[in-house]
């Protein structure tokens, strides 16, 4: 019977648990030092990150956040101070606070953020920001990009604005 159970238990985890791929190894040691994964193996249960709302990932060396996607109840997001020149948080859609400062992204899509209250994408080589639908953004700091416009017009709940040092003309 002990036999049963123990080869039950490995045909379950085996076949219907469900990993989230973690190319980069920054990432993923970042994971490891918080204790929702053990092995640096490109790869995290996503039983083990679907329900983190809170994820401070500064520093690590990440120049990937590929498997953030599947971060379902994440509301706070730091990733400042990494390689990182893509990110894409559209999918994590309970999403409050987002920083990712000194980084080098050329492009960030917070697109389907709209409760988005906090973003901090300054020191980052931006060329173009798109916060129309984030209707809930309450501050936003984008100094020190390239950006050549930025269109508010859809941020009525704006309260701080940093946007120096950009090649703004609109």
């Amino acid at each position: 019977m002990k036999y049963l159970l123990l080869l039950t238990a490995f045909y379950y985890n085996i076949f219907f648990s469900q990993f989230t791929s973690i190319p980069d190894p920054g990432f993923e040691n970042a994971l490891i030092s918080y204790g929702v994964d053990t092995i640096l193996d490109g790869q995290v249960l996503t039983q083990n990150i679907s329900g983190i709302q809170f994820l401070d990932v500064s520093g690590f060396s990440i120049g990937n956040l590929t498997g953030i996607e599947d971060f379902a109840s994440l509301v706070y997001l730091d990733c400042y101070d990494n390689l990182l020149t893509h990110l894409n948080v559209s999918s994590c859609t309970n999403l409050e606070w987002l920083d990712c400062e000194s980084n080098s992204l050329s492009s960030l899509d917070v697109s389907q953020n709209t409760m988005l209250q906090t973003l901090w994408c300054y020191e980052n080589q931006l060329t173009s920001l798109d916060v129309s639908k984030n209707t809930a953004l309450y501050w936003l700091e984008c100094s020190n990009n390239q950006l050549s416009s930025l269109d508010l017009s859809n941020n009525t709940s704006l309260e701080f604005l940093g946007c120096g040092s950009n090649k703004l003309t609109s």
